[in-house]
Formats: structure tokens, C-alpha cells, sequence
């Protein structure tokens, strides 16, 4: 198991058992409506950071993104499998134009 699918397990661990003081368990009680929030605040904070070319602090701000956008996946449901699945879809394309991806269902 790599680290996103830890972090992952952790996560949805916490949306399923919430715990006391876990900020992961304040998000989930908190809503789609603050996590969407916070996803916008981090990709924000990962293109000021990208424009300063100060890549430590570009690393860090795609971590929290990363974990953010994690939360967001538990939220609505979707796995790291689903995501693999899109990836390796388009791993196996020669040109990956918009036009080529397939709709999201069941969102």
C-alpha cells in the first residue's frame, strides 16, 4: 500500500468512525460546501506559490491539495481505483484532447 492509499484508508476511516479533534472529522461534519472551499483555497495557494518559483513551498501547497482533494473523493464517493481507471484510460491514448475523454456518471 503506497502513501495516498494510507492517507486514503485514514480519511475514510475518519468520515466512517469521526474523531474528537481530527480536522479530517471537521471537514466531514462541516460539508461538501467547506471542503469545496478549501480544494479552491489550496489550488489557489498552489498557483501563487507556482509563480513565485519557490518550489518547497509549491511542494508543500500540492500536498495539501493532494489531501484536500482526497477528502473531497471520500465525500463524494469516488476511489483511488476510479481515478487509476481514468489515468490508465488515458495513458493509452495518443492524443488527449477534451474531446476523448469519456463523461463522469453518477455524480
Amino acid at each position: 500500500m503506497n502513501v495516498y492509499e494510507r492517507v486514503f484508508e485514514t480519511i475514510l476511516d475518519r468520515k466512517a468512525n469521526p474523531e474528537q479533534g481530527s480536522y479530517t472529522t471537521y471537514l466531514f461534519e462541516k460539508g461538501l460546501e467547506k471542503i469545496l472551499k478549501k480544494v479552491g483555497e489550496e489550488s489557489t495557494e498552489v498557483i501563487i506559490a507556482s509563480c513565485k518559483h519557490d518550489k518547497e513551498e509549491v511542494i508543500n501547497e500540492y500536498g495539501d491539495l493532494i489531501y484536500h482533494l482526497l477528502v473531497l473523493m471520500a465525500e463524494l464517493g469516488i476511489t483511488l481505483d476510479d481515478i487509476h481507471a481514468v489515468m490508465e484510460e488515458r495513458d493509452k491514448k495518443t492524443h488527449n484532447l477534451k474531446a476523448e475523454r469519456k463523461p463522469i456518471e453518477n455524480l
